[in-house]
């Protein structure tokens, strides 16, 4: 069974993978595929947990490579702290959230004020969880996880995959910062001092 966490970004998605490694019957990869074209895109192995964001851009052809014969995650982050993480990845090279303003806006990069910037983010986390929530409806094997919850959710999904190996060590790993941006913490540091992803 392949398994695919879908999210935004600035998620946890990382965080998600590193604690999956304490996953002994599963493979598990961060973006593992992301610069692959055409088929070799989707040539994902068997018993492997694959996160990766860009795939909410790719729904219809997961459904048509996979649909129900795959596990999907639907892996949410508070919409503030999201938007908050995404404003310090502004002006990063291949940046998705400028992609998104650019290409799929096409609203000008350097133009725009800070109070447009949050519009973009805020309609960037609306419609790729839009997105995501639609192609989700019709399938048997899905699970929403909340990462203000993440201790609770993913002791869910652990259990609802089958996984084997260490529950409490996967746990720990998100006791500990991955994928941090560099600016100062955001505020769902303060709202939830037990989980820290930014």
């Amino acid at each position: 069974m392949r398994v695919f966490i879908l999210c935004t970004g600035r998620s946890g998605s990382k965080s998600f993978i590193k604690a999956c490694s304490h996953i002994s019957n599963f493979t598990s990869a961060h973006e593992s595929l992301s610069k692959t074209l055409g088929d070799s895109r989707f040539e994902y192995p068997d018993n492997h947990i694959e996160a990766d964001n860009r795939l909410s851009w790719f729904l219809g052809t997961l459904d048509k490579k996979f649909s129900n014969h795959a596990f999907y995650v639907h892996l949410i982050r508070d919409k503030e702290s999201t938007v908050n993480s995404f404003t310090k990845r502004w002006n990063n090279q291949g940046s998705i959230i400028k992609s998104f303003a650019e290409g799929i806006l096409m609203q000008g990069h350097k133009s725009l004020n800070h109070d447009q910037r949050n519009t973009i983010f805020e309609s960037y986390y609306d419609t790729v969880n839009d997105n995501i929530k639609a192609f989700l409806k019709d399938k048997d094997k899905r699970l929403t996880i909340n990462l203000e919850n993440i201790s609770n959710d993913f002791s869910i999904f652990y259990n609802a995959i089958g996984a084997k190996g260490s529950l409490e060590n996967a746990l720990d790993t998100f006791k500990k910062p991955t994928n941090t941006s560099s600016d100062s913490q955001p505020s769902f540091f303060n709202r939830v001092k037990n989980f820290i992803f930014s």
